[in-house]
């Protein structure tokens, strides 16, 4: 099953779809917050609204508009990426020990497929793209082993963690250079585990106006998905509706030679076969950013 959070006739809706095209809006949820606290057995009520995803008069938002917590993040976790990161600042992203590195993310709004990601041209002047196979907590995590740990996933999404190049190595910790409004679109939606057979392993692109510049297969990550559950639940609880970031592969603007940045109106298109396609659209247009502020 796939769940949107959705916009129709001016009210955002969570729903449910067997096909990515014709979704059913489950109505005893208010949020996918909600839902997925709740949890949900994959049955479209049978009264239930069907809308076309594709019309004119549905918005896809993110399918978590507004997490519970920061977005957990795991930065260096595929080899290549690793070694074009050192390349670009090897203070700022050397990795010398083999465990993970953790990070958090502030998103007070994540938007969803179609809107734009704010340029922050006054402190940011080097933005940057990666795409990351998010994997959403369905059930309570605490001292989870990794051979348990799919029982605690709801499912899977995309997101692009935006990234401030020059303020995250400015400062020792990459909170800020990773957290600016804007700066976590997710989506179009999240699959449920069920859709896929064990942890998943998919390929995973990124486009910047057409040209392919990230591609690999989240079989690549350094510490695997039930790894990082074992080790981030080993003394912390990861609640219904965690969102964890996986990591992004090699490709990513600061690795090219020269780096080469995103710009106002460049396009980045995240995609992870079998999940979907995120495209936001760079903008340095001031009335965008309070947009996209003002969704509290």
């Amino acid at each position: 099953m796939r769940y949107y959070t959705l916009k129709h006739k001016g009210v955002a809706h969570v729903a449910a779809s067997e096909d990515g095209k014709r979704a059913y809006i489950l109505r005893a949820y208010l949020t996918m917050n909600i839902m997925l606290i709740k949890g949900h057995d994959g049955n479209i009520p049978g009264l239930a609204e069907a809308v076309d995803l594709a019309s004119p008069n549905v918005e896809i938002l993110s399918p978590i508009p507004h997490p519970r917590q920061d977005v957990i993040c795991l930065g260096i976790n595929y080899a290549d990426h690793a070694k074009e990161a050192e390349g670009f600042d090897r203070e700022a992203f050397s990795k010398e020990k083999p465990d993970p590195i953790f990070f958090s993310k502030r998103v007070s709004y994540s938007q969803g497929t179609g809107d734009v990601i704010p340029l922050h041209g006054d402190i940011c002047d080097s933005l940057d793209y990666e795409a990351e196979l998010g994997v959403v907590i369905g059930k309570e995590a605490y001292n989870v082993k990794a051979a348990d740990a799919l029982d605690h996933i709801f499912g899977y999404t995309v997101i692009n963690d935006v990234s401030a190049r020059n303020l995250q190595t400015r400062h020792k910790q990459w909170y800020f250079g990773k957290s600016l409004d804007g700066f976590t679109p997710m989506g179009p939606c999240i699959v449920s585990k069920d859709e896929f057979d064990g942890i998943p392993e998919l390929d995973i692109r990124t486009y910047v106006n057409g040209e392919l510049r990230q591609s690999s297969n989240t079989r690549n990550l350094i510490t695997g998905i039930p790894e990082i559950i074992e080790i981030l639940s080993s003394g912390m609880t990861l609640a219904p509706g965690t969102v964890i970031a996986t990591g992004t592969p090699s490709g990513v603007a600061m690795g090219m030679d020269p780096p080469v940045f995103l710009k106002d109106g460049d396009e980045v298109a995240c995609e992870i076969d079998n999940i979907g396609r995120l495209v936001n659209t760079v903008s340095a247009d001031p009335d965008a950013l309070a947009r996209l502020q003002g969704i509290k």
